[in-house]
């Protein structure tokens, strides 16, 4: 069953501030890659470029390596229709109109998983269910204190 990747899943898989969500992250992309189940969109790809140049201030170049590898997954492209039908799903769920993007790029393209940690883990919205990959991970930063 095929699965979609928010940006924030591929992000994290280049956080070493995370490392545990980095090691879940990077490994449930190279599982689902693995087995031809990861889709990804447009916006994903323009979203990971910013974060990972602006946000991780990683070099432009590492971050057009990781496009090439994401290029190779099933990418969907936002389309006029796409966008006209995500701004139903953003009026009828109350969510982002980025965020309907994604499920709506994630429904077009056959998915039912959509792997989110900005998005209602447990909700389905449009026929396509939101697991939040990171559910029970620590959420501080390395380079914070643990909470005492």
């Amino acid at each position: 069953m095929l699965a979609f990747f928010d940006t924030n899943v591929l992000v994290y898989a280049d956080d070493a501030a995370f490392p545990e969500k980095q090691r879940t992250a990077a490994s449930l992309i190279a599982e689902r890659y693995r087995d031809g189940t990861a889709v990804i969109s447009t916006q994903v790809m323009q979203e990971y470029y910013n974060a990972a140049t602006k946000k991780l201030h990683l070099e432009p170049e590492f971050a057009v390596r990781r496009l090439r590898f994401f290029a190779r997954m099933q990418v969907v492209n936002a389309t006029p229709q796409l966008i006209l039908e995500a701004t139903d799903i953003h009026r009828l769920n109350r969510i982002s109109f980025w965020d309907a993007m994604i499920v709506q790029s994630a429904k077009v393209s056959g998915c039912t998983t959509l792997y989110s940690e900005d998005l209602n883990a447990g909700q389905s919205i449009s026929g396509v269910q939101i697991i939040n990959p990171f559910a029970g991970l620590a959420t501080w930063a390395v380079h914070e204190p643990a909470p005492a």
